[in-house]
């Protein structure tokens, strides 16, 4: 596990490592969140005793004394925030104290001026992120909503389906309800293509299968309760034809 420096010898005081600017536009910021809080919520991470973060709207900076450049989210595996995270140098991802890049970036189109399949991609093409997603709900800028990049010689190349076997993660467009909107939103999924669960699903589904399973216990009552009334009647009837074969002077 790759674990930060604690003091990398960087000054970073000059650096803008957060301006405040708020996110652009309310169906943005949902999806920031839907793509970042299922994974620490319901998903049982990359691998056994593997670290990661996934943020929404960081800065990452490549190198020192240049500014950052902030993805809508990316996910970095093998890494752990510092305890001291109000520290300044632990508030942002810098590739240097991590000693990686993030993983995967993911960029969700808001208007025509981003320069999402330009400079953007030519930017995390020289920091050397594996992945890179672009996300164009309303068609802006691609010609499907859907865009995903696999690094290869330093340039990225289309990838045919959005799975991402080194994080064990894939992406899928899924039509349903987000904190009651519904639409068609950008999910992780598995290997199978199941949608990672929000926080609020999963208690949904635990939900239900707690009431599932009282259900069953209940069925499983009735038909012993049944079946134990089946065998005192038997048991009566039994005694009943006993009594009158006793009566007709039959023993038995």
């Amino acid at each position: 596990m790759l674990k930060p420096i604690l003091h990398p010898p960087v000054d970073i005081e000059a650096l803008i490592t957060e301006d405040d600017t708020p996110v652009d536009n309310l169906p943005s910021e949902k999806q920031q969140r839907l793509l970042t809080e299922p994974l620490y919520s319901s998903w049982s991470g990359p691998g056994e005793g593997r670290p990661f973060l996934a943020a929404a709207n960081v800065g990452v900076f490549a190198e020192t004394g240049a500014p950052a450049i902030v993805p809508d989210v990316f996910i970095s595996l093998d890494v752990q925030v510092h305890q001291d995270w109000w520290v300044k140098i632990h508030r942002s991802y810098f590739i240097q104290e991590y000693r990686k890049p993030p993983d995967l970036v993911v960029e969700i189109v808001s208007n025509t001026e981003g320069g999402e399949n330009a400079d953007k991609r030519q930017k995390y093409a020289w920091m050397r992120i594996p992945y890179y997603v672009i996300y164009d709900p309303a068609l802006q800028i691609m010609p499907e909503a859907l865009t995903v990049y696999r690094l290869q010689n330093r340039r990225y190349e289309p990838m045919p389906q959005a799975w991402f076997p080194e994080l064990q993660l894939g992406l899928v467009l899924w039509q349903g309800e987000f904190e009651d909107r519904r639409d068609c939103w950008l999910r992780w999924s598995d290997e199978k293509g199941e949608v990672i669960p929000t926080g609020k699903e999963q208690a949904e589904r635990e939900r239900q299968r707690a009431e599932l399973a009282d259900r069953r216990a209940e069925r499983a009552d009735r038909r012993a309760e049944q079946a134990d009334q089946r065998a005192e009647q038997e048991r009566l009837r039994a005694e009943h034809l006993a009594a009158l074969l006793r009566q007709a002077g039959i023993e038995f």
